[in-house]
């Protein structure tokens, strides 16, 4: 099937595909009725001929076929969130999903009448297993529903996608079908099958059935990130390993242009047992000195029994542009701190930083997240904010020369402050959304006495807004402003 043809021939046509081949053109594929007059992928076009005259050939576009079913991979997943291209097919893990479709047969009736409308015929089948499913597609009915992977034993063994030696190899001893060689007791099949590429046979059998597993990964699916280290000989510290293994996995992730943000040690016993330690970074990072430095102290009570002889390092791994110091030579300053983060975690117990949120109200600004966590920050168009803010405002008694004008002394824990300069006022109001009916507006003040200390404070409420104070039959009516001071600037 070529790409800028999508215009398939009726499925009784005997038309075959053929590319060059060693020794002249060659079968590259072949529609239901050049099948049943015997033409098979991989014959020679002119032996193909001699045995039936009436084929019709067209030349193929193999690279064109491939574009075309990596498209249909990406299209099939409304039917399943996992599709891939399995050789000349798509294979599909529709686990859950069929039932939005009305079952398993309608949800094949849909996929069949959709690719017929795009001028494609398909050939389907849905079953327990990948290999089952594969096998009943080419070698069953057109559309097949199996809900038990022995329904397969009629199939020939070609169904089990056997290599050509694989299928000689059966052949020569006599066995034509699946069942025939799932009859044979198992201890006979590991002796006669059991070391290299002769264990196909049993391997392909063993995934049928779902001995084996075989999941569907997808085409775009990219491969993980992870460095291994095997050890001749096993150990009982890893430790002197480590630096390996993080520049072995630093480099993977410089090629792929990601930094790793969770990071994942596995050790492996002799035993057969494993042991972990997992670790998080405040942003994405290919340092490999950085990584050692996180695992530090972090292997010492795990039990290495009769010592371990394999180490993974896994990466969860997020985008990381390439970068360089400005030309000043100065290195960004974040990245600095990230790893600062990063160290503290991984030896204290609980690590927070603020964030930025969402509100102009001073004591709901920030809030305190875990260091590593991935909590967004929120940039607000609003004026500075002192460093020191109090976690509890106290309240000032306060001289004005206009009831709403700027304060011109103050009395804060028993000392009398004269203001020698003033900014303000900057009136916040209040979050209808977040506060409690009658909460009053409030007008903030940057001042500085005469010795140069700096003060934010705030009057609360105005004269005759009506806030304040609040009667048993749920008025409001009216109370002084009160002040209070909240941040300190020096």
């Amino acid at each position: 099937m070529q790409e800028r043809d999508l215009d398939a021939p009726p499925d009784d046509a005997p038309v075959v595909l053929a590319v060059d081949g060693p020794h002249g053109p060659v079968i590259h594929a072949t529609a239901r009725g050049a099948e049943t007059s015997g033409a098979r992928v991989g014959q020679r076009v002119v032996e193909a001929r001699a045995a039936a005259p009436h084929l019709i050939v067209a030349w193929g576009d193999p690279s064109g076929d491939a574009a075309l079913l990596d498209r249909l991979a990406l299209w099939a997943r409304r039917w399943g969130p996992h599709a891939a291209v399995d050789g000349d097919g798509l294979v599909l893990d529709t686990t859950g999903a069929d039932h939005l479709f009305g079952g398993e047969a309608a949800m094949l009736a849909d996929i069949e009448g959709r690719l017929a409308n795009a001028g494609l015929s398909a050939r389907l089948a849905v079953a327990p297993t990948r290999g089952a499913a594969w096998a009943l597609s080419r070698f069953g009915p057109v559309r097949a529903v199996c809900h038990d992977p022995a329904a397969c034993a009629p199939l020939p063994v070609a169904a089990l996608r056997l290599s050509d030696d694989g299928a000689r190899t059966l052949s020569r001893l006599g066995l034509k079908t699946v069942g025939a060689l799932a009859d044979i007791p198992r201890s006979a099949l590991m002796r006669r099958f059991a070391k290299g590429r002769e264990a196909e046979p049993l391997v392909q059998l063993d995934r049928l059935f779902g001995r084996l597993p075989e999941p569907v990964a997808p085409a775009d699916a990219p491969d993980p990130a992870r460095a291994v280290i095997r050890l001749s000989e096993p150990v009982q510290d890893p430790t002197p390993h480590l630096p390996d293994l993080t520049r072995a996995l630093c480099a993977g992730l410089a090629r792929r242009g990601e930094g790793a943000r969770r990071l994942r040690l596995t050790l492996f016993r002799v035993d057969g047992e494993a042991r972990w330690v997992d670790q998080r970074t405040a942003r994405p990072t290919r340092d490999p000195d950085h990584m050692l430095r996180l695992f530090d102290g972090r292997l010492e009570g795990i039990d290495p029994d009769m010592g371990f002889d394999a180490l993974l390092l896994e990466a969860e791994a997020e985008r990381l542009d390439a970068a360089q110091p400005d030309l000043a030579g100065e290195v960004d300053q974040t990245e600095a701190l990230a790893q600062l983060i990063d160290r503290l975690a991984a030896r204290l117990r609980h690590v927070t930083r603020p964030v930025p949120r969402d509100s102009h109200v001073p004591e709901r600004a920030q809030a305190l997240v875990a260091a590593l966590g991935d909590a967004p920050a929120v940039a607000l168009d609003r004026p500075p904010r002192p460093p020191l803010l109090l976690e509890t405002p106290e309240e000032l008694r306060v001289l004005y020369a206009m009831p709403d004008g700027a304060p011109m002394r103050f009395r804060w824990r028993g000392q009398t402050l004269d203001v020698a300069r003033f900014a303000g006022p900057e009136r916040i109001a209040p979050e209808w959304w977040a506060d409690r009916a009658g909460t009053r507006v409030r007008d903030y003040w940057r001042v500085e006495d005469a010795r140069g200390r700096r003060f934010w404070i705030y009057r609360e409420g105005l004269h005759g807004d009506k806030r304040g104070l609040r009667d048993e039959d749920g008025t409001w009516r009216d109370a002084p402003p009160r002040w209070w001071l909240q941040g300190i600037s020096g």
